[in-house]
């Protein structure tokens, strides 16, 4: 079990996915994304989410993702946010997405 302060401590907004590229130096099929957070600027992720989407349709696209983790090197990009997503019973990638438009960068509580 975590606190409720644990919790606080994670910063999870809503973006604007303003880019989605190819990532063949990845070791599982992914894309190189880069996400308008608004005020908590532009940030750029790496995300196994090819199995459902293709890199054209997620231009656009609001997503929810973890904004504050120090970035991790995957091959030769630096991610700075995970996008979230849920599992489905074929173990793809189903994005968690707002179901109106917000504004980029809102908070989720």
């Amino acid at each position: 079990m975590i606190s409720w302060n644990d919790f606080e401590k994670i910063d999870i907004r809503a973006g604007t996915i303003l880019t989605a590229k190819d990532f063949p130096n990845a070791k599982q099929p992914a894309y190189q994304l880069t996400i308008d957070f608004g005020e908590a600027g532009i940030k750029r992720s790496s995300a196994q989410i090819t199995q459902l989407y293709s890199a054209g349709e997620l231009i656009g696209k609001q997503v929810i993702a973890v904004i504050n983790f120090p970035p991790k090197q995957i091959a030769n990009f630096f991610s700075e946010c995970l996008v979230l997503g849920v599992y489905n019973e074929n173990k793809e990638v189903v994005l968690l997405e707002p179901t109106q438009v917000v504004k980029n960068g809102s908070k989720v509580g």
